[in-house]
């Protein structure tokens, strides 16, 4: 055994063996050291082997002793910010996951469902002024007309108490933001309209298509902001 060796070598161990497996060798080479066992070891072997012992069997002192033994052996200090960053990460990918898993429930359950009903709203609205505008003193085709602005009415409600029914997640916040705007103009645009079927007031018709107009282009402005 050479004195050149470190304690490893002369406990005859691996650097990566555990606190057992460490204390088994230091027994095993007193055994085999034990004048009473007939070994002809020196008194400078069985010194060596106990000062091995005495660092790597103690736990503290066998990291020092490797923090020197090793080549850029991480130090205990070094150990625990690893392992915090490690934690951290750990923690801000999952709080990710779990943002993304509310704003894809957010987008299935609020804005696709929403979305539909800003459709159903808009879309119909060219074809019902073309049809009323053959006759619109014609009381069966406003009573058409009538017909479809309570439709509105009612998707309008339903979209609303559907926007409402959760809270927006924090990176639906734009999205959020169009989609109340849009609503709000779609309700001024139907009560334009209503007043229109009152009245014949062309007047409020304009506004009404104005505001349909605006409301179309926030619901377009909500999807841009989703496929970014």
């Amino acid at each position: 055994m050479m004195k050149e060796a470190n304690h490893y070598q002369i406990l005859e161990v691996s650097l990566n063996a555990s606190q057992g497996q460490i204390k088994q060798a230091y027994r095993r080479l007193v055994k085999r050291f034990h004048p009473d066992c007939g070994a002809a070891a020196s008194h400078e072997q069985t010194i060596l082997v106990n000062t091995a012992y005495e660092i790597l069997g103690d736990p503290a002192r066998r990291q020092s002793y490797d923090q020197q033994l090793i080549p850029n052996y991480p130090s205990k200090e070094r150990q625990e910010r690893t392992a915090k960053a490690q934690d951290y990460y750990k923690r801000r990918r999952e709080a990710t996951n779990k943002r993304k898993i509310i704003f894809d429930v957010w987008i299935q359950e609020i804005y696709l469902p929403i979305n539909r009903l800003i459709s159903l709203i808009i879309n119909p609205l060219e074809s019902k002024i073309n049809q009323l505008s053959a006759d619109p003193f014609d009381d069966q085709l406003m009573a058409v007309f009538q017909e479809y602005l309570l439709q509105c009415r009612d998707y309008l409600y339903e979209a609303k108490e559907t926007f409402s029914s959760q809270p927006n997640p924090a990176q639906a916040a734009e999205m959020a933001a169009s989609l109340y705007f849009c609503l709000n103009q779609l309700e001024d645009g139907i009560d334009e309209l209503e007043w229109f079927s009152f009245n014949y007031d062309d007047s409020h018709l304009s506004m009404g298509k104005e505001l349909f107009r605006i409301a179309q282009n926030l619901s377009y402005e909500a999807e841009e902001i989703r496929s970014n």
